[in-house]
């Protein structure tokens, strides 16, 4: 009979422990769903954009560049009237009066060697440059800017094979700088 409540004592205590555990890993895991629920994590959608703020003028982003690809200037530009369309809630417009007034051109397209194998190229980069002027007329100030975004290649390409292939992530990651620097501070 001592040996059987010795036994049930340690069930008992068994049981505690792992009563314990179990309430101590659901305690916890529900705090850590609260801070993450609760917490705003950055994302890239993320905008500071004043309430009195309303219009957006998106100038067409000239290429001056010393090769000038003649899709890239239309494609950037459109490629960014639409980001600022959809990820904003400003109203576009071609009025000078807008609030904000974005105007730009591509100052910089040229290829450059990257990487070498057996004495040849072998990688080769194209670096797209662009110049921002970004106005805002409620505060008159202008902020200008450039960003510069490195495509690298394989060098068996022809510049317009490479053009044509990199041309998504081309429009993609230089309208993200672009939005980015002008509307969430980067």
């Amino acid at each position: 009979m001592k040996i059987l409540k010795a036994d049930m004592s340690c069930v008992k205590s068994v049981n505690k422990k792992l009563f314990s555990a179990k309430s101590t890993l659901i305690l916890t895991s529900l705090l850590i769903l609260m801070f993450f629920s609760s917490c705003h994590v950055y994302s890239f959608k993320d905008v500071s954009i004043p309430p009195e703020v309303k219009t957006v003028k998106i100038g067409f982003i000239e290429n001056k560049a010393r090769y000038v690809d003649p899709q890239l200037s239309p494609r950037l530009t459109d490629r960014l009237q639409q980001k600022i369309t959809s990820q904003t809630r400003l109203t576009r417009t071609n009025n000078d009066d807008a609030h904000y007034q974005i105007s730009g051109y591509i100052s910089q397209d040229n290829i450059t060697t990257a990487g070498i194998s057996n004495q040849a190229a072998a990688t080769n980069r194209l670096t797209i440059g662009v110049h921002i002027t970004f106005l805002n007329t409620l505060t008159g100030k202008t902020q200008e800017f450039d960003i510069a975004r490195n495509f690298d290649f394989s060098a068996n390409l022809s510049r317009q094979q490479a053009e044509a292939a990199l041309n998504e992530d081309i429009l993609r990651n230089l309208s993200d700088d672009i939005f980015n620097r002008i509307f969430s501070n980067w």
